[in-house]
């Protein structure tokens, strides 16, 4: 969609569809907007509400139509809900609800007044950025693999209404959001791809596209490479598959290169079937999602780029199937890390670790100011938190709180387990330095535990996504979290 911000009389704008918010209340209540429509309309926008057609409930909405005085064709009252309760949440739940029935109604343009409606801590860039993003997101559609014409989004160009003073700080809004949304379109696409054809081949070829695209420094390991660098856990994880293993490096300078980079480690499991440690069949396809936090760390970039972010970052996305073959990791086998740790491999189906491991051992050679991984990791998150907060670990307290503070702005929020020294009792193996299992209990504080180990020179978080990353059953398909919370930190540093 296009997005774009204007100055203008609501009662004499010829809009297609004006959208106008009313907070729910015993006497449902009109934002300054509504209010002046509705004494140019005669005051018919207040009799409907009077009526009880419609309470102001939260998505709720109303089109009017042939008001008079009013050059609108219809006027859409859209539910806030509670004022007192009103949040960026509701406004993300309001702005969806606006896009998907005006888009339901074959409407091309609508102009909205909802920046008036107001929340503690986001002045009007904040609530733009928060529209754009919402409305977006809620028309996505994924049809790259179905036959036929795709069905495109009729809804195509939004104006947001704001007062001429604040113009400038809006259209900045409109420009970090429409970058975010686009961001996060390209991590659901990735990830929402088949393991068939979103291998980590197509994966590196992607990132050298991008780069070309970008302004990228963009460079691929091969098996041969990572086998010279001595990175002996990555490259046991491929042995099971006929798709060759690739640690795709990507580069974004928006500062001098002398300055230490923030570097986002993404966990691209192209497919994973657990390996010898099968995973039951039911749901397995949603595997060729446990790349989500390598088609994050894609997408984060990809943000960086186009908002010309003040920041060095890197890209690591060490990619790989996990699948059985007589060449696979076996439970008991024992694989040498870059770093020179010995890891006795006790469930091939914890192999997330094994890739993530190494290229946290890579990272050193950037001589990072903060390391972030993104995985969807454990189930035992999932356990934890279910599907609303990502789990967040860190050896550095400052660099935790600004991933939190990131999620609380963003909407995509994150809650922070303990990594503490007496978990790694749980790693001690009896004939290797690490197991790549903790047991039963505490499992995703014991893989964060794992990763710690090999994370010790520089600020480290880690980020377990596997409840927020994507949705299983009958809506099935990738949220493109955490990419939100991730752009919120890069633009916040």
């Amino acid at each position: 969609m296009e997005f774009s911000a204007k100055t203008v009389e609501v009662v004499t704008l010829a809009s297609q569809c004006l959208v106008l918010g009313v907070f729910k209340a015993k006497k449902p209540e009109l934002t300054a907007a509504g209010e002046h429509l509705n004494r140019a309309a005669q005051n018919q926008i207040r009799a409907l509400l009077e009526r009880g057609d419609m309470d102001g409930g939260l998505g709720d909405a109303q089109l009017l139509y042939n008001l008079p005085e009013i050059k609108a064709e219809r006027v859409m009252l859209l539910g806030l809900g509670s004022k007192r309760d009103f949040n960026a949440s509701a406004m993300r739940s309001a702005a969806s609800a606006a896009a998907k029935l005006l888009n339901q109604r074959g409407l091309r343009a609508a102009d909205l007044c909802l920046l008036e409606a107001a929340y503690a801590q986001a002045d009007s860039r904040r609530r733009a950025r928060t529209i754009v993003e919402a409305m977006e997101n809620a028309l996505y559609r994924f049809q790259q693999t179905k036959s036929g014409p795709h069905q495109k989004t009729k809804l195509q160009r939004v104006t947001l209404l704001c007062e001429r003073a604040h113009r400038a700080k809006v259209q900045r809004g409109l420009h970090e959001g429409a970058a975010i949304a686009r961001g996060v379109t390209l991590a659901r696409d990735y990830a929402n791809l088949p393991g068939n054809l979103c291998t980590p081949s197509f994966l590196a070829g992607q990132a050298r596209r991008m780069g070309k695209r970008l302004g990228l420094k963009t460079t691929v390991l091969d098996e041969a490479a990572m086998k010279r660098g001595r990175m002996g856990a990555l490259l046991s994880v491929s042995r099971g598959s006929r798709e060759p293993a690739k640690l795709i490096v990507m580069e974004y300078h928006g500062k001098p290169r002398a300055e230490s980079p923030v570097v986002l480690v993404g966990k691209g499991l192209t497919f994973d079937a657990g390996g010898i440690s099968l995973k039951p069949a039911a749901a397995m396809d949603e595997m060729k999602y446990d790349m989500c936090g390598g088609a994050s760390v894609f997408a984060a970039l990809q943000v960086a780029a186009e908002l010309k972010l003040k920041i060095n970052l890197v890209g690591i996305v060490p990619s790989s199937e996990n699948l059985p073959d007589g060449a696979a990791n076996k439970p008991g086998d024992i694989v040498t890390s870059m770093s020179g740790v010995s890891i006795e491999i006790l469930n091939t189906d914890a192999e997330g670790r094994l890739i993530l491991c190494d290229a946290l051992t890579y990272a050193e050679r950037f001589k990072p100011a903060a390391v972030v991984d993104i995985a969807t990791l454990t189930g035992a998150c999932m356990v934890a938190l279910g599907d609303q907060a990502s789990g967040l670990f860190s050896n550095c307290d400052a660099l935790a709180e600004q991933l939190l503070a990131a999620g609380a702005a963003s909407g995509d929020r994150a809650w922070r387990l303990p990594v503490w020294d007496e978990y790694d009792k749980q790693l001690e193996s009896n004939f290797a330095d690490l197991a790549n299992i903790g047991g039963r209990y505490g499992g995703a504080i014991t893989a964060a535990c794992f990763l710690k180990q090999f994370a010790k020179k520089y600020p480290w978080a880690h980020l377990d996504i596997a409840g927020s990353a994507w949705v299983g059953g009958a809506k099935k398909g990738a949220t493109g979290r955490p990419v939100p919370l991730l752009v919120e930190f890069l633009l916040n540093r």
